[in-house]
């Protein structure tokens, strides 16, 4: 399966991502994968080339790419639960400069880029996240909803805050199907509940599931938080999804 690592033009530079896609001679639905908080790594590689082994083209930027290409810290090859929060503490300077409207901009890039790709089809795009992944997924989606029919997001983070511009006050803008898979105790009842209301109230199609027995991270194998059912069930969310919103791209 071909796969290659390009730079993604942005208005604040260039974006590192690493790209997979079928070796079929063809043009195949575009999927943008925003990664986890411990950033672009053959973790998600491995992500990518599963998800293009069904027939699209992935492409997954480095949203950390202002302070220097993928990997910016030192990222071990198993994140242990013992170490995790002092990983997670690096990182956390890097998702707080990774404001609204940087996110916004890049996802104007990175949308017209993958459509640009000569392996793309012309159809509307998918856009998936993991872990913080999920709130630029929900934001780019509201942003572009001529242009996303599929947002799915996995063990998401801070979906529902008490800021104006709260991912959950933004799924009015959507049209895109929506599944969000949540590990249990990731979101309080109460801010599932208001994201819930926010979900029924929009029209959308959608679904919102807690994915049982799992913690934050659980798509995640290069973690202790990986389990392998909820993986798996991701995969039967996730799969159908595609598959029935980007069919013709």
């Amino acid at each position: 399966m071909p796969t290659t690592m390009l730079r993604i033009p942005t208005p604040d530079g260039e974006a590192d991502a690493f790209a997979a896609f079928p070796d079929r001679g063809e043009r195949h639905p575009g999927v943008l994968l925003y990664m986890d908080i411990f950033g672009l790594r053959p973790e998600l590689e491995k992500r990518a080339r599963d998800l293009a082994e069904h027939g699209y083209y992935v492409l997954v930027p480095n949203v950390y790419y202002r302070h220097g290409p993928a990997p910016v810290t030192d990222i071990p090859e198993h994140i242990s639960t013992e170490i995790r929060p002092s990983v997670v503490a690096r990182l956390m300077p890097l998702v707080t400069a990774h404001t609204t409207e940087r996110v916004l901009r890049d996802a104007d890039a990175y949308l017209a880029f993958l459509a640009a790709q000569p392996e793309v089809g012309a159809g509307p795009s998918g856009v998936i996240g993991y872990c913080m992944g999920a709130v630029l997924a929900l934001r780019t989606a509201a942003a572009h909803p001529g242009k996303v029919a599929a947002v799915a997001g996995f063990h998401p983070g801070r979906l529902v805050t008490d800021a104006p511009d709260s991912p959950h006050r933004l799924v009015p803008r959507l049209s895109a199907e929506v599944h969000l898979g949540h590990a249990e105790g990731d979101m309080t009842p109460e801010a599932l509940g208001r994201l819930d209301q926010a979900l029924d109230a929009s029209g959308v199609n959608h679904s919102s599931e807690t994915y049982p027995g799992t913690v934050h991270g659980f798509t995640m194998s290069d973690t202790d938080a990986f389990d392998a059912a909820a993986l798996q069930l991701h995969w039967d969310r996730l799969l159908p999804l595609l598959d029935r919103t980007l069919a013709n791209g």
